[in-house]
């Protein structure tokens, strides 16, 4: 089988594997109640990319993965990771930040519901990520490890905090340097956590996780520069949500700030340091090194 073919079939299956984790691990729609862990469920379970899952598993094959235990604990971190994305999007869409109808191509949480269950539904997607990781049957210094690293990468120095930057910043002219730490940590932190909770799960050396940390922060900041650039020049339907936000909201992006040949530069170095960065790992490494081509080319 070629590599394409190959990489395809992983897709499908890690694709498949991630969502039948969050089947599992989610609550029914009908628990008490209803209506809350329905609109749960629509969030965390209304499609997308499922990049950040993609990559927990992928890390995972670097180390020693065979125990029952380890793949559930790569199981229960590829759905905590989901479902910490999952609420930042459906606060993201409410009206009090970016004010959006459209998510993967169907109508935002607060629009196919309300605002306040839209609200309440972050809030339970993010205490059931840690609910699901403090839960997993493996070892307690593993469990520990990951509630920390998913903990850092979604508060006020990860996630919480570059949103919050990104929301002062509106209307305003940052430099180059404000603008990646910005993206680092609204974007860059949770994928390199997803990175990160694989090699946790499957205990690789710390000089292992150095070279993980190296290939997921030059990721992590390709993935948000593509993302400006997919704003820029895709439609509404290509993106699955509303095209040309960004600059609508007089928001900074690579684009605005450098230029669009500029950042599909940026892009394109910042994958081949990523790429880079997994030598060491040799052929374990192969699915890390496509799915950053997969994130690099999007929209191609």
């Amino acid at each position: 089988m070629n590599s394409k073919l190959q990489f395809e079939g992983w897709l499908r299956t890690y694709g498949e594997r991630s969502e039948l984790a969050l089947e599992r691990l989610l609550d029914a729609a009908n628990t008490n109640p209803a209506r809350l862990h329905e609109a749960m469920r629509y969030a965390a379970q209304g499609g997308g990319k499922r990049i950040r899952p993609l990559l927990v598993y992928a890390a995972g094959e670097l180390g020693d993965n065979a125990s029952t235990e380890t793949q559930a604990a790569l199981d229960a971190a590829a759905a905590a990771i989901e479902c910490i994305h999952a609420y930042s999007l459906v606060h993201d869409d409410l009206p009090c930040m970016d004010d959006d109808d459209l998510r993967r191509g169907r109508p935002t949480v607060h629009k196919a519901y309300d605002e306040a269950t839209a609200l309440l539904v972050g809030d339970a997607l993010q205490t059931r990520a840690f609910e699901i990781l403090a839960n997993v049957q493996c070892d307690v210094n593993i469990r520990l490890e990951m509630i920390s690293a998913l903990a850092s990468a979604s508060g006020s120095r990860g996630m919480a905090g570059g949103q919050a930057i990104d929301l002062d910043s509106v209307g305003k002219k940052l430099d180059l340097a404000g603008l990646k730490q910005m993206h680092a940590m609204k974007t860059g932190a949770l994928l390199s956590c997803s990175v990160q909770l694989g090699g946790i799960a499957t205990q690789l050396h710390p000089s292992q996780m150095q070279h993980l940390a190296n290939y997921s922060e030059a990721l992590g900041l390709a993935f948000q520069i593509v993302d400006d650039v997919l704003d820029a020049t895709a439609d509404s339907q290509t993106l699955g949500k509303t095209a040309g936000k960004d600059a609508a909201n007089d928001k900074p992006t690579y684009v605005t700030l450098m230029g669009l040949d500029y950042a599909k530069q940026a892009a394109k170095d910042l994958q081949e340091t990523a790429l880079a960065s997994l030598e060491s790992f040799g052929p374990k490494a192969r699915t890390l090194k496509d799915l950053a081509l997969l994130v690099v080319n999007r929209g191609k």
